[in-house]
């Protein structure tokens, strides 16, 4: 027997007991679906990270004092790891740091802002005119920090979207109006570019003004050698191939102007981007591979349902099988009848949950806002081939005891 008359018989066989078909087709539709929409969550939720550190801005390096940890929080050395202006004014040394295109220096706390009677708790960062280039984000209206600001230590503030929100509600660009940062007034110069969320909070919940300012009106804090500290350098390279070249002539920098030996650790932690998608990326493929497997049962179950159909079908149809034994069907083909009829039921529950994921996919990306599932064809193939294995393992016991049958004793069956 041929495999085109195998597939006939066993589509014929499916079609005499269609709600029976259906229903053992249910768990395997359940679990391709479950498997492909969980499976695009986490693709979804890595594309999201990505995008997120993207738009952080391109070829950047973080510095932070202190070392970073894997776990717990940063080692400071007792408190003595510090970033100063200093390093900062040696990082943009083009002869001893070439391959750095931009530096931007920052000092960040979180304050209480107020404007015409209303009053919020925000971040409130220094920066330098540099900022905008490193962090790719500019001003909507109005104009930016510039040098002129920083040496005149002007108060004047640029403001995220969500400050904009709180305190001027009636006003999307309030330029020119007057916010009071620990009550000390500062002059509106201008409304950053929305951002949105990020897996650091909301980076329009912000107010920028120079560092200078910061570190002379606001909060002056001092290193031991009577710099001024800052919390963060933000370094852009000047292309994706030369980081590493960056971070050893940073790490040369810093060791030097910290006097740290040969043979001590650096009281300072350099950052890349790829170092939190990389880190992050562990965590999604974690996350994307449990989802699978969670879904997976459900395949496992539909399996079982599979296996247990079969074999009320193979006990239900014992005469008709000793009929074809005796006419001539050898036992391979009994076997391949039956073992195709357990594949059949496997593939088009396959199919049909292969749609149902994919709805579920859109459904998720249409419920939860600036977050889109994707799905990949990876996660198809995966699903629909394991559906198709499911089908094959759970379907080769009834089919090899349905071709074990004796003729004879089948054809005695009632």
């Amino acid at each position: 027997m041929n495999l085109l008359e195998s597939l006939r018989l066993a589509l014929r066989a499916l079609a005499a007991n269609k709600l029976r078909s259906a229903l053992t087709m249910l768990g395997i539709i359940i679990g391709v679906g479950a498997v492909i929409t969980l499976m695009s969550v986490g693709e979804g939720v890595s594309v999201y990270i990505e995008e997120q550190f993207q738009g952080i801005g391109t070829n950047l390096l973080f510095i932070f004092p202190g070392q970073i940890q894997t776990s717990g929080p940063p080692d400071r050395r007792g408190g003595m790891a510090q970033l100063t202006n200093g390093d900062v004014e040696a990082l943009r040394d083009p002869i001893r740091a070439p391959d750095v295109a931009a530096v931007a220096p920052q000092v960040s706390r979180s304050t209480l802002v107020s404007a015409d009677g209303r009053e919020i708790s925000t971040q409130v960062s220094g920066v330098t005119p540099d900022y905008a280039q490193v962090r790719s984000w500019f001003p909507e209206a109005g104009g930016f920090i510039t040098e002129d600001h920083i040496t005149a230590r002007s108060r004047v503030a640029v403001l995220g979207q969500e400050v904009v929100e709180e305190l001027f509600p009636e006003n999307p660009y309030p330029l020119d109006r007057t916010i009071k940062i620990n009550d000390v007034p500062f002059r509106v110069i201008g409304v950053l570019e929305s951002k949105g969320g990020s897996q650091f909070g909301s980076e329009d919940d912000t107010i920028l003004i120079p560092l200078s300012t910061m570190q002379n009106r606001l909060y002056r804090v001092r290193a031991n050698t009577g710099e001024y500290q800052v919390s963060l350098i933000l370094i852009q390279v000047e292309n994706e191939e030369r980081i590493d070249a960056a971070v050893n002539q940073i790490e040369r920098i810093l060791r030097e102007r910290h006097d740290i030996t040969f043979s001590d650790e650096d009281d300072f932690s350099i950052i890349s981007q790829s170092d939190l998608l990389s880190a992050f990326g562990q965590v999604t493929n974690v996350l994307t591979v449990f989802l699978g497997a969670i879904a997976g049962i459900s395949l496992l179950v539909g399996g079982i349902g599979i296996m247990n159909i079969m074999l009320v079908s193979v006990t239900e149809r014992t005469r008709e099988i000793g009929l074809r034994k005796a006419v001539g069907a050898r036992r391979r083909d009994i076997l391949w009848q039956f073992l195709i009829e357990a594949m059949m039921l496997s593939l088009i529950g396959g199919l049909i949950g292969m749609a149902l994921g994919t709805s579920g996919a859109q459904v998720v990306s249409a419920l939860v806002d600036d977050f889109r599932a994707v799905v990949s064809a990876q996660s198809i193939l995966l699903a629909t081939t394991f559906s198709a294995a499911v089908g094959l393992f759970f379907g080769i016991y009834p089919a090899r005891r349905a071709s074990l049958l004796n003729p004879i004793d089948a054809l005695r069956y009632e």
